[in-house]
């Protein structure tokens, strides 16, 4: 289903869906967490995302409510990245995602160096939260 077609419906699920409807803005959310990061940063830290991909999903972030771009006029250009008080709410959400999963995942499965960086969280988890 499209994000224009969810936004057709007035359930409070399907807003918040067409606003996390992809596998990368979950995944945005937790690194950006408390801080501001520039694109290159966010870029490195989630290595697997093309830039255009990063790109296109930060401007429908932004668009939800989700994230401020804070754009700086200077030589060389400078864009930083910060969640909005909608998005830090998501934080312990996602938190739980994560929890729901590690207690149902096959024992045999280990996570692979692509997902350190929701590891990282979990120490600051009750900065955060």
């Amino acid at each position: 289903m499209k994000k224009n077609e969810l936004m057709q419906y007035s359930c409070p699920l399907g807003k918040a869906m067409s606003a996390l409807g992809s596998k990368w803005k979950p995944i945005i959310v937790l690194v950006i967490k408390d801080r501001k990061l520039r694109f290159g940063e966010l870029a490195v830290r989630i290595h697997v995302i093309s830039r255009k991909v990063l790109t296109d999903q930060l401007r429908e972030m932004e668009a939800d409510g989700l994230v401020i771009r804070e754009e700086f006029k200077e030589i060389p250009p400078r864009v930083e990245y910060s969640l909005t008080e909608k998005g830090l709410a998501l934080l312990p959400i996602l938190y739980l995602l994560e929890e729901w999963e590690a207690k149902y995942q096959n024992k045999s499965f280990h996570a692979d160096k692509d997902c350190v960086f929701l590891d990282e969280k979990v120490k600051n988890k009750k900065a955060v939260v």
